[in-house]
C-alpha cells in the first residue's frame, strides 16, 4: 500500500506539473499577442487627398512618367536576359505560383513623391487596358527593428465574351499592384498578373505583354526631366 501510494503522489505531481506549464504557456500567448510590436494591423481603405489628387493629374498631364517607364522597362528585360549593367534603375523578376510579375526598386533619383505617382500611374494605365479597380488598401507592420507599410492596388479585368471562343476574355487575368515603404521611405513596387485557370476564360496574356502596353514609353525630353525635382518630395 505505501508503495501505491507514493506512486500516485508522484503521478498526480507530474500532472499539474503539465497543466499548469500548459496554463503558463496559453497565458504567455494571449498577453503576447494582445502587446507584442511585431502584430500586423488589419487592412485599411487606401485613400488621396483633394490636394493628392490635383497633384497626380498634373503629373500625369506633364507625363513625368516617362523619366521612369521606359528605363524599368528597360531594366526588366536586362534582367530577363541575365544582364547587369550596374548602372540605371533595377528590377528584379517575380514568379510565385502562378503569378508573375517585377519588382521595381526605388532610386534616391527618382524622389519619394514621383515615386508615389509611379504606383498610382501603373493603377491607370491597367485601368486603361479594360480593368476595374477591386480594391486599393494600405497596412502597417510594425517590427522591432523597422516599421513596413504595404500600399496595394488589386485590379479584375471587365471580363467581355470572346466572339471566337464564347468563353470571358481574361486579358491578362488579376493585377496586383504594391508599394512597400519601409520606416515611410519607399523600397519597391511590386507589379504582377494572375492568370485565372477556370475553364470559362480565354487563355491569358502574357505579364510581358502586359508590360509592354504598359511601360513601353518614349524617353523623356529635357522639359520632362525637369519636373523630376517639382514633384519628387511630394
Amino acid at each position: 500500500m505505501q508503495w501505491d501510494r507514493e506512486n500516485y503522489f508522484r503521478r498526480l505531481v507530474f500532472v499539474l506539473q503539465v497543466v499548469t506549464s500548459a496554463l503558463f504557456k496559453l497565458f504567455n500567448d494571449l498577453f503576447s499577442r494582445r502587446s507584442s510590436p511585431t502584430s500586423k494591423s488589419e487592412w485599411q481603405p487606401l485613400t488621396r487627398t483633394a490636394a493628392e489628387q490635383r497633384a497626380h493629374t498634373q503629373w500625369v498631364a506633364q507625363q513625368v512618367y516617362l523619366n521612369w517607364a521606359g528605363p524599368y522597362f528597360k531594366a526588366y528585360h536586362f534582367c530577363k536576359a541575365h544582364i547587369t549593367s550596374g548602372q540605371g534603375l533595377r528590377a528584379q523578376l517575380l514568379n510565385d505560383g502562378g503569378r508573375h510579375g517585377a519588382v521595381f526598386f526605388y532610386d534616391t533619383s527618382i524622389g519619394p513623391g514621383n515615386f508615389q505617382h509611379f504606383f498610382d500611374f501603373l493603377r491607370d494605365r491597367v485601368l486603361d487596358l479594360g480593368y476595374n479597380l477591386s480594391t486599393s488598401d494600405q497596412r502597417t507592420h510594425h517590427q522591432p527593428s523597422y516599421t513596413e507599410t504595404i500600399y496595394k492596388h488589386f485590379l479584375k479585368p471587365q471580363p467581355k465574351d470572346c466572339t471566337e471562343t464564347g468563353r470571358c476574355n481574361q486579358r491578362f487575368g488579376t493585377v496586383t499592384i504594391d508599394l512597400v515603404m519601409i520606416n515611410k521611405q519607399p523600397g519597391f513596387i511590386r507589379f504582377s498578373s494572375n492568370p485565372y485557370q477556370d475553364a470559362i476564360f480565354t487563355p491569358a496574356h502574357t505579364f510581358d505583354e502586359l508590360l509592354d502596353l504598359v511601360l513601353n514609353l518614349p524617353a523623356a525630353p529635357a522639359e520632362v526631366q525637369a519636373k523630376i525635382k517639382q514633384y519628387a518630395k511630394g
